[in-house]
């Protein structure tokens, strides 16, 4: 079943203490900070009166975004106008309360703000200062706006099919891959901080995060220099989904014993002793021809029939969730994978629980995604700036909240 939470707790992650300024949008930084914010980080996130693009995407909720409210739990908002004095001054006092900061634009932007490393570096010198970009900050496609597409495209992401044209891989995997990248990246900076005394500048690009992690399956011909070294048929996972008689699932036995289970399964020993698959070179030889009659012998079962011998056979399988199907899978309920809490203005919300199990000092849900510059008096004033200058930022542009629009939502 999924877990209900309760907000408003104090954070209880093994980050608990730690202060982030998170001037990140979209997708790639928003998804590492509230990584960082479920492990128990205060998390600030500085927006301008646009506000992140994502706050517009649907599905919505009495206006709040289903990929906002995902990717932003855990943090407070904070709206400024950052092309003022008195806004980026604002800005000066909340990095210099921080021991993070992190920022996604193209590079030269923050420094242009007056809000980059250098400005903060010898009176700040723990800082840790993480710039998350698309192709890093030199080359031909430094200046380049980049998303997740154009990352797939220069990557090798879109060319993972087998077969046919280039596309798309269908999800933002390059966004999600460098959030990942760029959360742990974050720790490890933050251990050699309270380590050394010393912080540093954290430049993390796209590209970089996911050429990483597409090296060792999809780009292993490109390891070895050395020309006379043999190339290897690159692996077609589509081997691995698997047509039943009525529908679909999903087997992949890697190990030589689980394989072997596989045909025991499907009614094929007699390929055990084929020396056309009887290794795991000469499968890899043979893989159109293996791809074919294990076709052949997955089309004859029914799913369920299926899985009950895979599983007296002890090999690797699922049956194919469809994407309505994910929230009641039977493993998924029994984890408690998937948490629920209210939100204040969008009702109740259901999203992943933070992946990581800390025994002793756990990650939890403690605050709902903010609504635009919901937070900007309680951080103000915790700067020592009074109500009535509080006011004034607002008249003179420099401050704004949606709270005008929530009312009469």
């Amino acid at each position: 079943m999924t877990q209900r939470v309760d907000l408003g707790g104090a954070p209880t992650g093994p980050l608990a203490g730690v202060r982030i300024i998170d001037f990140t949008a979209v997708y790639s930084g928003p998804i590492a900070a509230s990584i960082l914010g479920d492990q128990g980080a205060q998390v600030i996130k500085v927006e301008s009166a646009a506000g992140d693009l994502m706050r517009r995407g649907l599905p919505k909720s009495n206006g709040l975004g289903g990929a906002f409210a995902a990717m932003n739990r855990n943090k407070k908002s904070v709206c400024l106008n950052l092309q003022t004095d008195a806004g980026r001054e604002i800005a000066r006092q909340l990095v210099s309360t921080a021991d993070v900061v992190m920022e996604n634009f193209r590079p030269g932007v923050m420094d242009r703000l007056g809000i980059g490393y250098n400005s903060f570096k010898a009176e700040h010198p723990k800082l840790v200062y993480v710039s998350i970009n698309g192709v890093g900050s030199v080359g031909p496609y430094a200046n380049r706006r980049v998303y997740d597409a154009v990352i797939q495209a220069i990557s090798g992401f879109t060319t993972l099919q087998p077969e046919g044209a280039p596309a798309m891989v269908n999800s933002l995997v390059c966004d999600k891959v460098t959030s990942l990248t760029a959360a742990q990246a974050v720790t490890a900076a933050l251990f050699q901080a309270e380590r050394s005394g010393q912080g540093q500048r954290v430049e993390l690009s796209m590209l970089d995060a996911n050429l990483y992690f597409l090296w060792p399956d999809v780009m292993t011909n490109f390891t070895f220099m050395d020309p006379e070294v043999e190339k290897i048929p690159y692996l077609d996972h589509s081997l691995f989904l698997r047509r039943t008689s009525d529908g679909w699932i999903a087997v992949m036995p890697v190990q030589q014993a689980e394989l072997l289970g596989a045909f025991r399964a499907l009614d094929v020993e007699y390929l055990i002793d084929d020396e056309r698959f009887n290794t795991f070179e000469a499968r890899a030889r043979n893989r159109s021809l293996m791809k074919q009659l294990m076709d052949e012998a997955y089309a004859k079962f029914p799913t369920e029939e299926l899985v009950q011998r895979l599983e007296a056979n002890d090999v690797p399988y699922s049956k194919v969730n469809m994407r309505d199907e994910v929230v009641d899978d039977p493993q998924i309920q029994a984890m408690q994978a998937l948490w629920r809490y209210d939100h204040p203005r969008a009702g109740e919300i259901r999203s992943p629980r933070p992946p990581a199990q800390f025994e002793r000092t756990p990650s939890n849900v403690h605050a709902h995604t903010p609504s635009l510059g919901e937070h900007n008096a309680e951080i103000l004033a915790e700067l020592g700036i009074e109500q009535t200058r509080i006011s004034q930022l607002y008249d003179d542009g420099v401050l704004y909240d949606d709270a005008a629009e929530n009312s009469s939502a």
